[in-house]
């Protein structure tokens, strides 16, 4: 029959320490993987609406009344508020919009209003990295600022809602609706604009950029030389009156391709001549090393 020393405990106790924490370690990590995902109680939303030619993005999060008094109660009068729940609402527009006649660039704004009883003060702010409203308050980010009726719809929404409605090509009405109230918020966009400037553009021929790419891609792409020797000269001809040195440098380079050494030479004086006006080095040096390539330097 085995013995037990004093040193055959510490040995055992020692065996029964490690598992012990073998144990509380592998329990803690089932504490930590076995978490429960339940629903958001305001759940996140993004909506992209195309309005005309223009992209807009919604993201904002959704609260629910659950049986609370929202407007004048939940959200109190006369005081500032995220439209919504959780990081401040987000628009975002790819290009330049007006609102409430002013103009508001390209870019992501949040949404605050402050709401009253007959009408909603709505600001476009381009500070959008708030949780809630922002601690200070400046009104130099506030891109925009519209006054907007708040009326009462027949129907209850539960759920904090906002929509783009009444589209058009030129236009979309920012829909804010809670409870029993909805507010709607005008942006127009510049599709007519936009549009009318293409067809001038298109009905008016190519432009001196169009000829000066096309002409850049066939000497690229080792297409027909001849054929980029028309267009860059083209785009040239079209900027005469205030030459551009990369132009003039495409130009030297697709003379030269076509055997035009000449006319190459010249092309890349002119380049040399405007860089070093604009103070572009990188452009006085290629034309420099293609000088002396070509024996004018």
């Amino acid at each position: 029959m085995r013995k037990f020393t004093s040193d055959n405990n510490k040995y055992y106790l020692s065996i029964m320490k490690k598992l012990f924490l073998v144990a509380l370690i592998i329990s803690a990590s089932f504490a930590v993987n076995a978490q429960i995902e339940t629903p958001a109680p305001s759940p996140f939303q993004k909506i992209e609406q195309k309005v005309g030619l223009t992209d807009v993005t919604l993201e904002y999060s959704r609260p629910g009344v659950k049986d609370r008094k929202i407007f004048g109660g939940l959200v109190p009068y006369g005081e500032l508020w995220r439209t919504g729940a959780n990081k401040n609402s987000i628009i975002t527009f790819s290009e330049e919009v007006v609102i409430a006649g002013n103009k508001v660039k390209a870019g992501s704004y949040a949404i605050f209003v402050t709401p009253n009883e007959s009408s909603w003060e709505v600001n476009f702010y381009s500070d959008t990295e708030n949780w809630g409203t922002p601690k200070k308050w400046d009104s130099g980010k506030v891109a925009a600022k519209v006054n907007a009726k708040s009326e009462s719809i027949p129907m209850k929404i539960e759920s904090f809602t906002m929509s783009f409605d009444d589209l058009t090509n030129g236009s979309v009405m920012l829909g804010i609706m809670w409870e029993n109230v909805y507010v709607g918020v005008k942006i127009d966009v510049p599709t007519t604009e936009t549009v009318t400037k293409n067809i001038t553009r298109v009905m008016n021929g190519p432009g001196s950029n169009d000829y000066y790419a096309s002409a850049r891609f066939y000497l690229e792409e080792g297409k027909d030389i001849n054929q980029a020797v028309t267009w860059i000269d083209k785009a040239i001809e079209m900027t005469k009156d205030d030459p551009k040195f990369w132009m003039l440098r495409q130009q030297s380079l697709i003379h030269a391709k076509a055997g035009k050494t000449k006319t190459a030479i010249k092309a890349a004086k002119a380049s040399l001549a405007a860089a070093q006006k604009a103070g572009n080095n990188d452009y006085v040096k290629l034309n420099r090393d293609s000088l002396k390539e070509w024996g004018a330097m």
